[in-house]
């Protein structure tokens, strides 16, 4: 599997998940990822749950 089909695996999933749903989105692999992050940072209203979402993914790249 090349990384062009890794990148699309992962974008549509980030995008699948944070389709309908008021929920903020869930701090994962496929959410923290380059494109995961990209669609799930705009879905956040509040800029403290923007930035801590953003703090518990480095936390989760760093373990």
């Amino acid at each position: 599997m090349s990384s062009k089909h890794v990148v699309f695996i992962i974008a549509l999933s980030a995008t699948l998940i944070s389709c309908g749903s008021d929920a903020p989105p869930e701090v994962n692999a496929t959410n923290c990822s380059g494109a995961g992050m990209q669609a799930a940072l705009p879905t956040f209203t509040d800029e403290v749950a923007r930035q801590a979402f953003i703090d518990n993914c480095e936390a989760m790249m760093k373990k």
